[in-house]
């Protein structure tokens, strides 16, 4: 029997999806994409599901693309790998932007091209101090793809996002976090908890409300002032119409914790 490339489990609402191909360092093939997005899909399915976290196993997050998948033989014509962005890699991005609830990722290990590129899709990045980044796109003749051109330059600006596509140097977790690329290093024996931790407490919050503000930010990268504002009135009309609302302000008023259910 095939092992499964992505495992997935249930911690309360929180839905754990694993990268499992670590004797390729989580290298993204077909079969991956397949599972992945399967599991993605089914998750925007589930209101049940009101987090999902993002990890890899063993010693990687995910090298990019398995380029196993990419050899050409003699006399072969070049591969489209356009098409493998658009079949691909690219619904993967705009599945993890679009997803209505947090996604968090804990990058255990190297994140390389697309891999890192997939952690950066996600909300919130937690990384191990062990773990680094790479754009290593440039050292085989490609161009940072999966959102790469686009996320860099809004997360770290553009000096150092040229830097980092131009040169495909390797930038440690600790760097990671203090340029804004990512959220926090974490000490490696920590990952596991503090991200499950966090994933845990996203899924207790207002989960109709979390998903709205990750549209609101996704949106503002290409709105003006008034078009911002706009959606901003009516993202606002849609959550103050929520029972989340409602019990965030009963609890309030009641000086205790809020009990949200998501809806």
């Amino acid at each position: 029997m095939t092992e499964a490339t992505v495992l997935g489990r249930r911690e309360g609402g929180v839905l754990v999806l694993t990268l499992n191909r670590p004797a390729r360092l989580n290298s993204f093939n077909e079969a991956m994409h397949t599972e992945l997005a399967a599991a993605l899909d089914a998750a925007a399915a589930d209101r049940s599901v009101r987090a999902v976290l993002l990890t890899g196993a063993g010693r990687a997050f995910c090298a990019g693309q398995d380029l196993s998948e990419r050899q050409m033989g003699e006399g072969a014509g070049p591969p489209d790998l356009g098409d493998t962005l658009e079949r691909l890699y690219n619904p993967l991005v705009r599945r993890l932007r679009a997803l209505d609830r947090p996604v968090v990722c804990a990058v255990n290990g190297v994140a390389a091209g697309a891999g890192a590129n997939v952690a950066l899709a996600c909300d919130i990045v937690l990384a191990a101090r062990s773990a680094s980044f790479i754009q290593a796109f440039c050292k085989i003749g490609l161009v940072p793809d999966s959102g790469g051109t686009f996320f860099l330059p809004r997360l770290v600006g553009d000096v150092r996002a040229r830097g980092l596509a131009l040169l495909g140097e390797s930038l440690p977790a600790e760097k990671a976090a203090e340029w804004g690329l990512i959220w926090k290093a974490v000490d490696d024996e920590r990952l596991e908890e503090e991200a499950m931790t966090l994933a845990t407490h996203l899924a207790s919050q207002p989960t109709r409300a979390l998903g709205m503000i990750k549209r609101a930010l996704d949106a503002s990268a290409g709105n003006g002032l008034d078009a911002q504002l706009d959606l901003e009135r009516d993202l606002q009309r849609e959550a103050g119409r929520t029972e989340d609302y409602r019990e965030g302000v009963r609890a309030f008023m009641e000086k205790r914790p809020a009990r949200f259910g998501g809806s």
